[in-house]
């Protein structure tokens, strides 16, 4: 078995692609999993599908095999064509896969260095293939480990300081195009998730008034009481008459077609400054002089700047990540080699009965001395055994342990069987996120 992860982001693929690949509802990603899952080859897998990436993540038996099932169902998916995918799409193997999982949860491979977002979103990707019985026991291994690891990046390095995400980063460039002046405008927010709410937070520092946008009213209503003074709030039904009103505007809601179109603009003389902060897109192409329209990948630039303020912590928390990584590795190891060892005890043990039930039925032992011999012999077993068993456990720290270990089943005739995931998580102190 081992892990892979085939990761569309940011880096290596443009925002119309990742809308293409994007996954707008859970029972999309739902359906994907069981199609995923259904291979043989392929035990277990997760989705991550956010505005900056769409990974697969999947412990398999076979990462060749792997790799094209995925590639050709998210080709099915998209309408992209496989080699399309296979340019673009970054494929990690193993040690890889690992190093990768545990830096993306711990904020280093997102647009915005040290954004709070990730590792939630990383979560609830597991929990939910989790409950749809498409993730078990290895993923959440590997999951528990990386939250760990997320966990003391924040805590050793400064990465997670200001912004704290991508809707930060899109009002801190509105403040830069406005400056002061931007105190006591209007900001129209189209959406009241986790981004649309950063925004709303963020402009509300700034001293602007918030205007929010939604179908529920009900829900909009009590958003609003949660951010306190200077917020109100409208239905959709009104946003044509707001985006010829107002200047500035925010926009991140989950609609799987466009919401702001052309034949909405009225007034194309005044001068507008738009977020478009949506996977897919909420804008559509809009051909208006007077308008400066920022999409997710047009922010990557303010981005860079955020990096490099952020690159000495950048480093340290790369140091962090290899020695969980590593750490990992040298668990899982130690791990498989525990079923092992018990079970060469088992056998020792196993031969022991039935030679001396053999001694018995011969009378070249007396019945009353069965319990001191079967002592004796244990002892005995147990100190042949005491230095290869401990050999055993120093070689699977070792990066090369795996074939030892298989070599040792085969000597043996071991086969270890796999255990349920409540077990493994009482046994190995991991938490399950259900």
């Amino acid at each position: 078995m081992s892990y892979q992860v085939v990761s569309f982001n940011h880096k290596n693929c443009e925002q119309i692609e990742r809308e293409k690949l994007a996954f707008a509802h859970e029972s999309e990603i739902k359906e994907m999993l069981e199609k995923l899952t259904s291979f043989e080859f392929i035990e277990e897998a997760y989705i991550v599908s956010t505005c900056n990436r769409v990974e697969i993540v999947v412990a398999t038996k076979d990462a060749f095999s792997s790799y094209h099932a995925i590639l050709g169902l998210l080709s099915i998916k998209s309408g992209l064509s496989f080699h399309e995918l296979k340019s673009m799409g970054g494929r990690y193997d193993d040690a890889e896969a690992i190093f990768h999982i545990f830096s993306v949860v711990s904020s280093l491979e997102s647009l915005v260095i040290g954004e709070s977002q990730i590792t939630g979103q990383v979560k609830d990707a597991y929990r939910l293939s989790f409950h749809n019985k498409t993730a078990n026991r290895k993923l959440n291994r590997v999951i528990s480990y990386a939250v760990k690891c997320g966990a003391e990046v924040r805590n050793v390095t400064n990465i997670s300081k200001h912004p704290l995400s991508i809707a930060s980063v899109a009002v801190t460039q509105a403040h830069k195009i406005y400056g002061d002046n931007i105190s006591g405008m209007v900001a129209v927010i189209i959406g009241t998730g986790e981004m649309g709410m950063i925004a709303a937070k963020n402009l509300l520092r700034l001293d602007c008034d918030v205007l929010l946008l939604g179908r529920d009213k009900a829900k909009l209503e009590q958003k609003a009481q949660e951010l306190g003074e200077n917020v109100w709030v409208d239905t959709m039904e009104n946003l044509h008459k707001y985006l010829n009103r107002y200047r500035l505007l925010f926009s991140a809601t989950s609609a799987k077609e466009t919401i702001i179109k052309p034949s909405m603009i009225e007034n194309d003389n005044l001068d507008r400054v738009w977020f478009d902060m949506a996977i897919p897109r909420d804008i559509d192409d809009m051909h208006l002089q007077k308008l400066q329209l920022f999409r997710i990948d047009d922010l990557k630039s303010i981005s860079k700047e955020n990096y490099a303020l952020k690159q000495a912590q950048a480093n340290r928390a790369i140091e962090i990540v290899e020695r969980y990584r590593d750490e990992f590795y040298k668990w899982l190891r130690a791990l498989s080699i525990e079923p092992v060892i018990k079970e060469m005890r088992l056998q020792a043990k196993a031969a022991i009965e039935k030679e001396l039930d053999r001694a018995i039925a011969k009378k070249f032992v007396p019945e009353e001395y069965r319990e001191n011999m079967a002592k004796m012999a244990e002892q005995m077993f147990n100190r042949f055994l005491h230095d290869p068993t401990q050999n055993l456990r120093h070689c699977s720290s070792e990066t090369d342990s795996t074939k030892r270990v298989e070599a040792i089943k085969d000597i043996f005739n071991i086969i270890t069987n796999e255990r349920n995931a409540k077990k493994y998580k009482k046994e190995h102190h991991l938490k399950g996120y259900k």
